[in-house]
């Protein structure tokens, strides 16, 4: 499970400093405000669409959060200027819970009382999870837009947990994703490295193993490191030595990557380093660009100017128009996470009862959306089956490749 909160919780300051690093983006934050995703006021006679967005803006989470809403925000107003949803206006009210528990908790209950029928949580389901109860005991659908966990969902709230989803991919399609471009690329034996700072990464490697080796790769051998605990210098290079076709590489953007790319290929190995969206953005990537040559990574979407998607590339241009560009390609997910709280309400026939939004969510199946295809099952409350943007690194350059499907082992297990 991607939790940042689990990972700080190894008490290193190298790595509490790394993962402020990812924060590349700043947008100004407040104690606890509302905003509205429109100022026009709605005329079709009914009250607005609220949305209670308890978020982080000041903490960790912010580089996550922030972009997501941000492109929501832009998402909602097209929405408004199109008529709104049946008529309805979307609004979003923000609070800042700045990942304080009770904050977060009194925050949740706060949008409740401002009228809010759906409420929008940060993207990790720890430092959520004081809202998502909010949610939950006034039955109320839940979301999060990039939690990377099927946990956002009854695996982790029981029977309630049936009101929540998260609009991340599940860690089960993140591993098949992977092993399929190195199946389709003929890179049939692998390193896999994990860093076992979060849990997130190691079910990612364990699900790239268990695909890999179903449809026919062959791990060669299976390293691992903590980030901060200096060792991924001597992993990366114990890594180039072995005689593999790829290296899968599960972590994130922490100076232990730069540090293990730099290492692997000073050592002389120039083959392909691969990982998953935890290490999309490039910012991290050694200037050298011998170095920075051949990593691949999946991801939501191409910031680099060259999604497919022209509906990306545009919001994206309007996101640095405002400033507000983002570092990695899990902006899409806020106005994905949006598209599909307006299906769901259009399927209810205009509903914003909680448990009659979900039961739609639940049904979702191949939900056109920005970022792509969106489905949901009574297994999983986070989207399989998606496919990815595959991006590659070329002499420092990072670009868009292809779109690649995770394949039936996204969801088979």
């Amino acid at each position: 499970m991607f939790t940042v909160r689990s990972f700080l919780r190894k008490g290193s300051a190298l790595a509490i400093m790394a993962v402020l690093a990812l924060i590349l983006t700043s947008c100004s934050s407040s104690s606890s405000s509302s905003v509205a995703a429109s100022s026009k006021s709605n005329t079709s006679g009914k009250g607005p669409v609220i949305i209670g967005a308890v978020i982080d803006q000041t903490s960790y989470m912010k580089s996550f959060d922030d972009p997501a809403l941000n492109a929501a925000e832009i998402w909602a107003k097209k929405i408004n200027a199109a008529g709104g949803v049946d008529g309805r206006k979307i609004e979003f009210k923000v609070y800042n819970d700045q990942l304080k528990p009770a904050l977060t908790r009194s925050d949740a209950l706060k949008a409740v009382a401002a009228g809010a029928k759906i409420l929008w949580v940060t993207c990790d389901v720890d430092l959520a999870t004081p809202a998502v109860e909010v949610g939950l005991e006034h039955g109320l659908l839940t979301v999060s837009p990039c939690t990377s966990t099927n946990q956002m969902g009854p695996e982790r709230f029981g029977s309630l947990g049936k009101l929540a989803f998260t609009f991340g991919n599940a860690p089960e399609s993140d591993g098949a994703v992977l092993a399929q471009l190195l199946m389709q690329h003929g890179w049939k034996t692998a390193t896999v490295v994990t860093d076992h700072s979060l849990s997130y990464f190691v079910s990612v490697c364990k699900y790239f193993t268990h695909d890999f080796t179903l449809m026919g790769g062959h791990v060669v051998s299976q390293l691992s490191f903590t980030a901060g605990d200096h060792t991924s210098g001597q992993v990366g290079t114990q890594a180039a030595s072995l005689p593999s076709a790829a290296t899968v590489l599960c972590t994130t953007t922490t100076p232990s990557l730069p540090t293990f790319v730099t290492a692997f290929r000073t050592a002389g190995n120039n083959k392909p380093i691969v990982g998953p969206w935890s290490i999309d953005g490039g910012f991290w990537e050694p200037k050298n660009p011998t170095i920075s040559n051949n990593i691949w990574w999946s991801t939501f979407a191409s910031v680099f100017g060259d999604d497919p998607n022209p509906q990306v590339r545009s919001l994206l241009a309007e996101l640095q128009a405002k400033g507000e560009a983002p570092a990695t390609g899990g902006f899409v997910t806020g106005p994905t996470a949006l598209q599909g709280i307006v299906a769901a309400i259009k399927d209810t026939g205009g509903s914003l009862n909680g448990a009659k939004l979900a039961a739609a969510m639940q049904s979702f199946k191949n939900l056109p959306t920005l970022s792509g295809p969106v489905s949901f099952s009574a297994a999983f409350h986070s989207v399989v089956g998606r496919p990815y943007r595959i991006i590659e690194v070329t002499n420092g350059h990072p670009h868009f490749v292809e779109l690649l499907s995770p394949g039936k082992y996204a969801s088979e297990r």
